[in-house]
């Protein structure tokens, strides 16, 4: 990865009884939306590698249903 790359805080965990563990989505939610996209792409660059060919961040995609 480069050195802009985002990266993964690993100092906020914590350790929770069965049943008791914070949601997943409460907290995506309560993140602003720059950081949930770079969450986003963090992702998707561990996943797909640095060489994936595709630009960073998300492809907008438009179909026409009908033509006037």
């Amino acid at each position: 990865m480069s050195d802009d790359a985002p990266r993964m805080d690993k100092s906020a965990g914590g350790v929770y009884r069965r049943g008791e563990e914070p949601s997943d989505l409460a907290f995506w939610l309560s993140r602003p939306p720059e950081e949930r996209l770079a969450a986003l792409e963090l992702i998707r660059r561990r996943i797909y590698g640095p060489d994936y060919d595709a630009p960073p961040g998300l492809l907008r995609v438009g179909r026409v249903l009908r033509r006037s």
